[in-house]
């Protein structure tokens, strides 16, 4: 999906997403003069594969080929920054920018609390069941990733909490075929002095603790990288705050603005 005109940003969803997730925001990037591609990665949303290996760095790459884009900023969420950051480690003549929120850094283990675990390993336990419960694997979802660990359920709009486990649940149903994604190797994180592109990360104080230090282990690994980290926010921000995180995107863009 390919909307508006200007230099081209790619939006990349997280794990328990879709393309979806960046509905809140795609319009606010148009009417700053973006183009603004989104896509659903491989197995996920409308996007189908075979069981079979596949780069996620490639795939970027065949949409970016595709829509004959030669350079694009990225912006992932969650997985979607881990990708983000691993392509523009592989294909660096193909990335502007890269912007990570709430994202991984493929290689990197941060240091969760004991609360954490906890959920962490509720999780594991209710994927591990031989029929696992899709419903409660969506609602584990909300209460770690839109909520936050330890949060409220009230603290987010529940238009926002359903609209994550809408697109969550189908996720997990049986037959739903994924693929096996190759690993940047050697991983980002062993890599991080050939993230040469300008970098922001954006991490929430009431994410899981690890996105917090992965921010800050990419502002201090990276040679041109800055974290911002918003405290009033959990791991979803696109969808809790999509006018203030665009905001600060098209601040952070403005300066290499043309691209493309």
């Amino acid at each position: 999906m390919s909307e508006g005109a200007g230099p081209p940003v790619v939006l990349i969803h997280a794990a328990i997403a879709d393309h979806r997730a960046w509905d809140a925001m795609a319009p606010g990037l148009v009417a700053a003069g973006l183009r603004v591609v989104r896509y659903d990665y491989r197995g996920f949303g409308e996007s189908t594969t075979e069981d079979v290996d596949f780069s996620n760095r490639a795939d970027l790459i065949a949409v970016l080929d595709a829509l004959d884009v030669t350079r694009a900023a990225l912006v992932g969420n969650s997985r979607g920054g881990l990708i983000a950051f691993d392509t523009a480690i592989e294909f660096p003549e193909r990335v502007v920018a890269a912007v990570g929120v709430g994202a991984s850094v493929g290689g990197f283990d941060g240091q969760p609390t004991a609360a954490e675990m906890d959920l962490f390993e509720e999780a594991s336990r209710i994927m591990a069941a031989p029929k696992p419960d899709l419903d409660a694997i969506a609602d584990l979802a909300v209460r770690l990733w839109v909520d936050g660990p330890g949060q409220s359920p009230d603290r987010v709009d529940p238009v926002v909490r359903e609209f994550v486990r809408m697109m969550c649940r189908p996720l997990g149903e049986p037959g739903r075929v994924q693929g096996r994604p190759i690993r940047l190797d050697p991983p980002a994180n062993d890599r991080l002095g050939d993230l040469r592109c300008p970098v922001l990360a954006v991490a929430g104080g009431l994410d899981v603790s690890d996105i917090v230090q992965t921010a800050r282990r990419l502002e201090f690994a990276a040679p041109n990288a800055c974290a911002v980290i918003w405290p009033d926010v959990a791991h979803m921000i696109g969808l809790e705050e999509p006018d203030r995180l665009n905001a600060l995107i098209v601040e952070f863009l403005a300066p290499l603005r043309p691209w493309e």
